[in-house]
């Protein structure tokens, strides 16, 4: 058996309702898969496969959680979302199926880690948004200054978007009016919104 003595102490640390269930479920897990190895994994107990996350168990202050680490492949151990893993809040070791069931799921488990790692999904392009619409007061600014126009032509959607937004932000027409003149300031010197914070 690949066990590791900090399970052992996290069992024994743990609540005395949660010993015995944390027991029985190493003990099913181990039994089903002799070759899973034990660890402890953010802080609570793992049990990896050839490398790979098999399982984990943890328990709480009223309740126990376990769930196979590829749980949403084993339709039949996915029974609610009440607490962490496939088997909800676990108080009791009637809360869970009967052991050859769970021998059984966690062979189901280690079939689908022999089977290899899950294809990632495809990952699917997001189109570029539009430039922004120019507000008004800004279009108004850019005929009286056609360099400050260009220059934020010249600049990406996205960094047009940063000075719209900044202008949008604005609560009072005192702050708007200020703003715009310092947007118009550093559009014509070809300078982003965000020019103080960039790499030189």
């Amino acid at each position: 058996m690949n066990t590791d003595p900090r399970v052992d102490a996290y069992i024994e640390r743990s609540a005395e309702f949660a010993r015995p269930i944390l027991s029985h479920l190493r003990a099913c897990l181990l039994a089903a898969c002799p070759e899973a190895e034990e660890t402890i994994k953010w802080g609570m107990p793992f049990f990896v496969y050839r490398g790979r996350p098999l399982a984990n168990m943890a328990a709480f202050k009223q309740h126990c959680a376990f769930g196979f680490w590829r749980g949403k492949a084993l339709a039949e151990a996915a029974r609610n979302d009440e607490a962490m893993g496939q088997f909800g809040r676990i108080t009791a070791l009637g809360d869970l199926p009967p052991k050859r069931r769970l021998m059984a799921l966690a062979r189901q488990a280690v079939a689908l880690a022999d089977a290899g790692p899950i294809a990632p999904r495809p990952v699917k392009p997001r189109p570029p948004k539009p430039p922004p619409a120019v507000p008004a007061d800004l279009a108004a600014a850019f005929l009286r200054a056609p360099v400050a126009r260009r220059g934020y032509e010249s600049l990406a959607p996205s960094r047009q978007r940063e000075y719209v937004e900044w202008l949008d932000e604005s609560k009072r027409t005192e702050t708007r009016a200020k703003r715009l003149a310092q947007a118009i300031e550093w559009l014509a010197e070809g300078k982003s919104r965000n020019w103080k914070y960039e790499r030189r």
